[in-house]
């Protein structure tokens, strides 16, 4: 599995990232524990969580996803073979929100004790908060990698102003920076990244870990029809968002490409982001062990100018 780097961190990641969003989800503790054991396997060691998931399911509170990956840590002892990311500022309940340094120490700590680690590789302000100042939230940051509770610092749905401008903010003032960003992107999602995010990105040698790299499962092929909503438990919101006249032009360049070397559209699509040279490890996630095998593969396919410039035209946003 070949590397890349963090930004400018040192950290060295596979091309794939898997989201742990799903483990006390989609996932229970035991499939999520299967899914962990066979991620290394597969030789992708790199997991993005937040301490936020999954919040959303009813009678979960937040801090699930960090948990079970806190006992498989603790029950399999393979935490130096991981690099492991999580993120810092969705609401968590009453006065938990935000970027605050107070709140910053006091969610990283809890973050810390649900992974049943002494560190964080990879921390993320997971919005950003337009009530802190940007130095004091990056003064908090900077505090924590220095006591090495935390390796590096990354952003996740910032805009391109706001990144600069915390970028600007950590040079002026000797701080630690942002290594990552964390955007919305796939073939599908492709406008507001290109437009004004990869620029900052590349000219400030940030890493990209970006999310819904398969469009929420809509670019696998799975949902071509109004019927395949009752695939999964948000095809109704998939369809609603994806399944259109763009969508359909997307899915069938990926179906053209993928009948070529004999793959399937998700990989394909997958493939694509990881040749774009801002693109470092695509955020992906599979509930079954057959669907990971199944991503697994989109890390070793390689495609050619042709097939990039076809995708290119299918997904096409200007």
């Amino acid at each position: 599995m070949s590397k890349r780097e963090l930004g400018r961190s040192g950290i060295q990641v596979p091309v794939l990232t898997f989201g742990g969003n799903i483990f006390g989800w989609t996932a229970d503790e035991s499939t999520s524990f299967s899914l962990l054991d066979a991620l290394l396997d597969h030789k992708l060691n790199f997991i993005d969580t937040a301490d936020v998931y999954s919040s959303w399911v009813e009678g979960n509170s937040g801090g699930e996803s960090e948990t079970i990956i806190g006992k498989w840590l603790k029950k399999t002892g393979k935490r130096d073979q991981i690099i492991l990311a999580t993120k810092v500022g969705k609401p968590m309940g009453e006065g938990k929100v935000g970027l605050s340094p107070r709140y910053i120490k006091q969610a990283v700590e809890a973050s810390l004790k649900r992974l049943q680690t002494d560190h964080i590789d990879l921390y993320q302000s997971h919005d950003d908060d337009a009530d802190t100042p940007l130095a004091e939230s990056l003064s908090a940051f900077d505090a924590l990698i220095k006591e090495g509770k935390v390796r590096a610092i990354g952003a996740s749905n910032y805009s391109a102003p706001r990144l600069a401008e915390a970028l600007k903010v950590s040079k002026e003032n000797g701080l630690a920076r942002y290594e990552t960003l964390q955007p919305l992107y796939n073939p599908y999602d492709r406008k507001v990244y290109e437009e004004a995010l990869e620029k900052v990105v590349t000219d400030n040698g940030l890493g990209v870990i970006n999310f819904y790299g398969l469009a929420a499962g809509f670019l696998t092929g799975k949902y071509r029809t109004k019927a395949d909503a009752s695939k999964s438990k948000r095809g109704e919101s998939v369809i609603e968002r994806y399944l259109n006249e763009r969508g359909l032009k997307v899915l069938a360049a990926l179906d053209s490409v993928a009948k070529k070397h004999g793959a399937k559209p998700g990989q394909v699509a997958l493939a694509w982001q990881i040749a774009r040279p801002s693109i470092t490890s695509p955020i992906v996630s599979a509930t079954t062990l057959e669907q990971l095998d199944e991503l697994a593969k989109a890390a070793t396919l390689k495609l050619d100018d042709a097939d990039i410039a076809l995708i290119n035209e299918g997904s096409r946003w200007e």
